[in-house]
């Protein structure tokens, strides 16, 4: 019967690269010893294959993550740059409406000026003409007072 092999027949021995403190492993392929149970091989077959496997879906699943970290990453550079562009956006909006009302409030106090102006004038006008009726009119209105005065009735 064959030897049994063990954990450390596997290893081919630890190496230490110069100048490093780390070791590294070098392994050996394990060595085929006769097995009385052919099944026993396929077992260790697929446990190895299982280990590729296992291996397959890690690199898999890291690559996996930096697919989507790349993604997310694309995404906030992508909101960011929407967000400095609706800013811009906002900022040129709010400058335009605040010139608008800006002109739209010198405009109107112009006019108010003007306004206050012609209203003084038609003001003034008003008053004349009232004063002219009433220095017109003024004597026919004492004569009707003082007729009705002076006038008994029975």
């Amino acid at each position: 019967m064959m030897p049994k092999a063990n954990f450390f027949s596997l290893w081919k021995g630890l190496t230490k690269s110069p100048g490093a403190a780390i070791y590294t492993v070098n392994t050996v392929s394990a060595p085929s010893y006769y097995c009385p149970n052919p099944d026993s091989s396929i077992i260790s077959m697929a446990s190895s294959s299982g280990q590729n496997g296992i291996q397959l879906l890690l690199a898999a699943e890291q690559e996996a993550q930096h697919i989507v970290n790349a993604a997310r990453t694309a995404k906030q550079a992508r909101l960011k740059q929407a967000k400095e562009e609706a800013e811009k956006e906002i900022a040129q909006f709010r400058a335009q409406m605040e010139a608008d009302f800006q002109k739209k409030v010198a405009e109107s106090s112009g006019d108010s000026g003007a306004n206050v102006k012609r209203l003084e004038q038609e003001t003034d006008a008003k008053i004349q003409h009232l004063k002219t009726e009433a220095s017109r009119i003024s004597h026919d209105v004492v004569q009707m007072l003082l007729r009705h005065v002076t006038t008994v009735k029975n």
